[in-house]
């Protein structure tokens, strides 16, 4: 039985798991290295190369209803995208409302996390800490490693030729960036066109004399602000669209989505995308199309090499003075302070059961937390994880066999290891994913159950958002206030817009609500000729090009 948990890292999965131990009775320690919680989310100026922070300038790419905790929502008036101030702050709120400070202790690095000699019958660890030079040996029952996915760099320099012993001019990973004051009048380069490259390349625009912005895959971008000015996940992220992505064949949902995607701007005129592109990424960013339509970022291909001040690309382009190089190349995850018996067992978090446990594990009793990469918040991921291993630690939850999490492993890993750069394209459903571990938790609301018993809480949960308060409405941790919290979640919405109120006479949201009722009938009847029509038949009706 376990009782006492060793929670290693205070961002958001380790102050989720830190709460969901407490809710299970459990008695967790949490070590954090830094003196602050936030993780990421906390800003420093530090160039501690051991930390990792958002830079200055970062809005999150989730909005505040689809990336709080599930029983605590950010107050109504915080704007729908948020500042990295602003989610600090909310995290303070949090620890503060559930008391989960007293459990952390900061300044603490976690050396070893090692096997207990008696593990194979006790479970336990053995975990070596240190603060201010004195070693200190603990013993738990469980550890939750909560560390996340943002640990170390990847600097990939052995894939660019000339970068190290031609090219004069500096070059830095995106970790070290932290506002463009260094970059002012100069010609940068900027290397990947992830999230964080699209981002800093708009802007560095702004005060470089140059932007060029590298990649060597295709990428859809989309706005933050979608249909009807509302936030891009409450529109897109539902339960119903989830449900017509499961039930039409992938080649017409292929047409669908592309068709969408180029509704804002054509992407293959800007040189990002081709909807016979089979390998490709999506990034948010509001303003990249502008800057790349007005040339103050200019597209370009995959890097062949660098010379002395110049980038070669592989379309055989080359660009000249170029004075800083920016890696917008990501991270890859490492966990030094496992025993190396442990760490061999998983290579990426496609090794784990459900993306948590180490299937080979004698005993359950070792959990990562938010090692995992979603189409939605990863916040929301994390506290659903925490929510289901605390539930098995404390004994309501169990695991299957062995066998049984090695078969799913096997069954979900591809068999070819893919470069630590495109894990952008092992994404996983936002939904598909946390309703999964949401039904191994006990938590997963049943619509069909609803839709008999509170017809209204129903159609807001498959129609609507898919907000984190729909997995607090049964089993264990229920909240008495998820159905409200669902029921106003689009006036926590409009709330910090209602700065200046003008009269409209439009039945818009009349008009939605009915069109939202007769999508139920739609969706049915596509189930009933999904179900007549072989699916062969409706791949064949769907396969030609857009």
């Amino acid at each position: 039985m376990v009782r006492c948990v060793a929670v290693i890292g205070a961002g958001v999965g380790g102050l989720a798991s830190i709460k969901c131990c407490l809710d299970e009775g459990l008695e967790p320690t949490c070590f954090e290295r830094s003196e602050d919680i936030g993780g990421v989310w906390h800003y420093t100026d530090s160039m501690d190369s051991r930390r990792v922070s958002v830079y200055r300038s970062v809005i999150t790419n989730t909005s505040k209803e689809m990336s709080c905790f599930s029983d605590f929502p950010y107050p109504e008036d915080f704007p729908n995208y948020l500042h990295h101030s602003l989610v600090l702050e909310y995290f303070r709120m949090y620890a503060r409302h559930f008391d989960l400070l007293r459990h952390i202790r900061f300044k603490t690095t976690v050396l070893s996390v090692r096997k207990c000699p008696d593990f194979t019958t006790s479970g336990q660890w053995e975990v070596v800490t240190e603060i201010d030079g004195v070693q200190e040996l603990h013993i738990f029952d469980a550890v939750m490693v909560c560390t996340g996915h943002f640990q170390e760099p990847y600097f990939p320099l052995a894939s660019f030729p000339g970068i190290n012993n031609r090219f004069k001019g500096q070059y830095l990973h995106s970790q070290e960036y932290k506002d463009v004051e260094a970059f002012r009048g100069k010609r940068v380069l900027v290397v990947g066109i992830g999230n964080t490259g699209g981002d800093l390349a708009v802007e560095l625009s702004r005060v470089a004399a140059k932007v060029y912005l590298s990649t060597r895959s295709s990428t859809w971008v989309f706005s933050r602000v979608s249909d009807h000015g509302f936030p891009l996940d409450m529109v897109h992220t539902t339960r119903f669209n989830h449900f017509l992505d499961q039930l039409l064949p992938s080649s017409l949902m292929k047409r669908i989505k592309f068709r969408k995607f180029n509704s804002w701007f054509n992407h293959a005129n800007y040189g990002l995308a081709s909807t016979k592109s089979s390998n490709f990424k999506i990034i948010v960013n509001d303003e990249l199309p502008f800057c790349l339509l007005s040339g103050t970022v200019v597209l370009k291909p995959k890097v062949k090499e660098f010379t002395e001040s110049s980038a070669v690309f592989e379309d055989g382009t080359t660009e000249d003075d170029i004075d800083v190089v920016l890696f917008a190349t990501g991270y890859i995850f490492t966990f030094p302070f496992l025993e190396e018996s442990v760490h061999s067992l998983f290579d990426d978090n496609r090794s784990l059961y459900k993306r948590i446990f180490p299937p080979q594990l004698e005993k359950p009793t070792l959990a990562i937390i938010g090692l995992v990469q979603l189409t939605g918040s990863v916040m929301v991921g994390s506290e659903m994880q925490a929510r289901w291993v605390t539930g098995i630690f404390a004994g309501w939850n169990k695991l299957p066999p062995t066998s049984t999490m090695m078969t799913d492993v096997l069954k979900k890993k591809p068999p070819v290891k893919r470069h630590p750069s495109e894990r952008e394209n092992l994404k996983m459903s936002f939904i598909g994913y946390v309703d999964e571990i949401a039904s191994c938790a006990g938590v997963k609301p049943s619509v069909l159950r609803l839709l008999l018993t509170d017809p209204q809480l129903a159609l807001a949960i498959f129609f609507g958002p898919c907000t984190p308060y729909q997995y607090r409405l049964v089993g264990r941790g229920k909240w008495s206030g998820a159905r409200d919290a669902i029921l106003t979640q689009w006036q926590r919405t409009l709330k910090p817009l209602r700065t200046r109120v003008v009269d409209d006479f439009s039945n818009s949201s009349s008009s939605w609500h009915w069109l939202r009722l007769l999508a139920l009938p739609v969706a049915l009847t596509a189930g009933f000729l999904l179900s007549k029509y072989p699916r062969a038949g409706w791949s064949a009706w769907a396969s030609p090009q857009l």
